[in-house]
């Protein structure tokens, strides 16, 4: 239902959010319907919650003005005698406005003029990000550049008409064996297998936009899934390609099932693609500007003799749009060579030109992946979480422009080369659970989101492996985030982030303007699989897919189209829903299985202590996310029903968040959870950058907030 309202009092005390739209005609002379703005409280700004309010921020109001007319004949906006500038009386003004609404013009006036342009646009509008600019036939020398992984290439969203529960996938780079696949278009299907199938129909979902992710798309410039609104039954392969309004993501995916079906190659995969940045990357030392603005001399990293002595070459490192939303350039190659990080030098991501110049689309300090700390922490528990509650944040100012890499362990430091014991400990192969958080720009030119001295931050988890890196022959991390991330002006999707996407992007990623602290912790009845009779299982991957789940969910807004920050629903407290879902899941395992679990334990003592300690782990965390005893009811579900819906309902949401206040605040959240692994025995590794890369003096870091 509309309503058309002729210069009405309106209270807020009616909940217009059922109507589709009001459209309120308001004339400059008209005393009588300013009576309602002033009369009632629900219509001031004071009252954020009130019908009202939340009406015209979902977009369901118009007002219209009408000129100089009143409220009643004589001179009001229904008098047939009262003739206007352009010849019309106030009476055919109102009955053309009338004709207008009903022939849908009005509304298609009213968001066309107050379309804004979103940092995405401005973003793509950047040579550096378009596609068209990296040839597929074209590849770097091997000896100095490898692909990011086997499988890279874009999704492409299939037209209605012809959907076939997948995603198109355009080949960039593919295994030898599959080399003559790169530049031609499969088909991205799931795996076969239960498990997967049981997550893919948890999470699909008719989309309909609600009016709040319509407004939002066109008023606020916020990326929404335009090209899914009414499709039935979308999936989460469907809602990654079609998140953005064309198809340019850069996806990777790991161990597909290639195979040929009904004369079709088909990639089945059992986990969401990752989001990256690039093809190839390498490993460099920058030694300074070229001739050209965007052309810098390197030098290559030399396996054999461990320097930076291998082959010069001048890359190019185009400059990036501004982030108008922010006031600040993402980044900046300004003095990069003079960079504390320069020296251990830096991973650059990207691909080749028309020309055959390599172009750096993304890059990364080697200091902040290395297993080599600038500390060690020793004693665990206690002396670890006093280090990353007090000191992990300190001097954030001070250190822009710099990394720190600082590992806690629980292994005291009496013993002989302790600090070496405590860094082989971590080996290749070796997965990581990590805490991610990141703070605000300040300075000069400052985001609006730090006007004030609170800054929130941001919080998500993801994993770090432990690789051998093929270009330095050394231990690194590999990092990949699940951003449980609401829909946005930069057009960043929820989803599995790699970290040449999230951080290192040079036109969209934070490392170069937040400062960021990422938490790697490793606790063996945690991290590592359990072998229950040949069947490998970790809770760490069962983590893994509730997260996924999560961003799934994210990406449509539960089937609403939108994702909104709220008290019970924001980034922190729904990667933790995840955290507690899979602690459920181990529960109700543990209650399903209890006799042939006590069976395995006996036939399999060590593991079965591990299982033990695992058990405590989930009772403490559960304790630590919802401290009242009593839990959320939206976190009480089993397997993917990962809580309700997520629209706007204040009241119920300011409740249910009190139940889980912990984990409102990130950074607060990242605390809560380290410490209940370090309780018991966890190692964990402080990765932190404070504005990293070229040198802008005109943005500060700023910690985010905790207590």
């Amino acid at each position: 239902m509309d309503v058309i309202s002729l210069g009405g009092v309106i209270s807020a005390n009616n909940n217009i959010l059922k109507l589709e739209h009001l459209y309120h005609l308001v004339g400059d002379k008209d005393e009588v319907e300013r009576i309602g703005p002033i009369m009632f409280p629900g219509r001031w700004k004071l009252f954020p919650l009130s019908y009202w309010n939340r009406a015209k921020r979902r977009g369901k109001v118009t007002i219209i003005p009408m000129g100089p007319v009143g409220h009643q004949v004589p001179g009001g906006i229904l008098d047939p005698k009262l003739i206007l500038a352009d010849g019309r009386s106030s009476l055919t003004q109102t009955i053309d406005t009338i004709h207008a609404i009903l022939q849908g013009k009005i509304l298609e006036e009213t968001l066309a003029a107050a379309e804004v342009t979103s940092n995405y646009a401005i973003f793509q509008s950047n040579p550096l990000v378009q596609l068209s600019t990296y040839p597929l036939t074209l590849r770097p020398d091997p000896n100095l550049y490898v692909p990011i992984g086997d499988w890279i290439g874009r999704l492409i969203l299939p037209p209605k008409e012809g959907r076939f529960r997948g995603s198109y996938y355009e080949i960039h780079h593919a295994p030898a064996e599959y080399g003559h696949l790169v530049g031609t278009v499969v088909k991205l299907c799931w795996s076969e297998n239960p498990t997967v199938q049981k997550f893919v129909q948890a999470v699909t979902q008719d989309v309909h936009f609600s009016a709040e992710a319509e407004y939002n798309s066109r008023f606020t410039g916020a990326i929404h899934p335009v090209r899914l609104n009414h499709w039935l039954q979308v999936d989460p392969l469907e809602s990654l390609a079609g998140s953005h309004p064309e198809d340019n993501l850069i996806v990777m995916v790991d161990d597909p099932e290639v195979s040929q079906e009904a004369g079709d190659t088909v990639l089945r995969i059992a986990a969401q693609p990752t989001e990256v940045t690039g093809r190839y990357y390498g490993l460099v030392r920058f030694l300074g500007q070229s001739e050209g603005a965007d052309q810098f001399r390197v030098i290559h990293f030399n396996r054999q003799t461990r320097a930076f002595d291998g082959p010069e070459e001048v890359v190019s490192v185009p400059p990036v749009k501004l982030a108008e939303a922010y006031g600040s350039y993402p980044s900046t190659p300004k003095d990069i060579e003079y960079s504390p990080c320069n020296e251990q030098g830096w991973y650059i991501y990207g691909a080749q030109n028309a020309s055959g110049q390599f172009v750096v689309q993304a890059w990364a300090p080697r200091c902040l992946f290395r297993l080599q700390p600038d500390r060690v922490v020793f004693g665990g528990g206690k002396t670890a979480y006093r280090y990353i509650r007090q000191e992990s944040w300190a001097n954030v100012v001070a250190q822009k422009g710099k990394v720190t890499s600082v590992l806690c362990t629980a292994q005291d430091n009496g013993r002989p080369e302790a600090i070496s014991a405590a860094i082989q400990d971590w080996q290749e192969g070796d997965q990581a659970l990590l805490l991610h958080n990141y703070g605000g720009i300040g300075g000069k030119n400052k985001e609006p989101a730090a006007a004030t001295p609170i800054f929130f931050g941001h919080f998500a988890f993801g994993r770090a492996d432990v690789v051998r890196d093929p270009l330095a022959d050394e231990l690194r991390f590999d990092i990949r985030y699940y951003q449980v991330y609401a829909h946005n002006v930069d057009g960043l999707i929820a989803g599995t982030l790699h970290w040449s996407r999230y951080q290192g992007d040079r036109q969209m990623g934070w490392l170069g303007t937040r400062p960021t602290c990422d938490i790697a912790v490793k606790l063996d009845c945690f991290t590592d699989n359990y072998d229950f009779d040949g069947e490998l299982r970790s809770p760490l991957t069962r983590m893994e897919a509730y997260l996924q789940a999560m961003t799934a969910r994210y990406r449509i807004g539960d089937g609403t189209g939108g994702t909104f920050v709220g008290p019970s629903n924001n980034c922190s407290q729904d990667s933790n829903q995840a955290l507690f879902a899979s602690i459920q899941y181990t529960a109700e395992h543990i209650r399903d299985q209890e006799t042939q679990l006590r069976d395995w334990a006996a036939r399999n003592p060590q593991e079965g202590e591990r299982f033990k300690q695992l058990i405590a782990l989930d009772k403490d965390l559960k304790s630590a996310l919802q401290p009242f005893g009593k839990p959320r009811p939206d976190w009480e579900k089993n397997e993917f029903n990962l809580g309700s819906s997520l629209q706007d309902q204040p009241l119920r949401n300011l409740l249910m968040g009190l139940g889980s206040w912990r984990t409102v605040l990130p950074r607060k959240a990242s605390d809560v959870v380290v410490n209940q692994f370090l309780k018991y025995g966890a190692s964990a590794w402080v990765l932190r950058t404070s504005q990293v890369g070229g040198h802008d003096p005109d943005i500060e870091p700023i910690a985010p907030m905790t207590f």
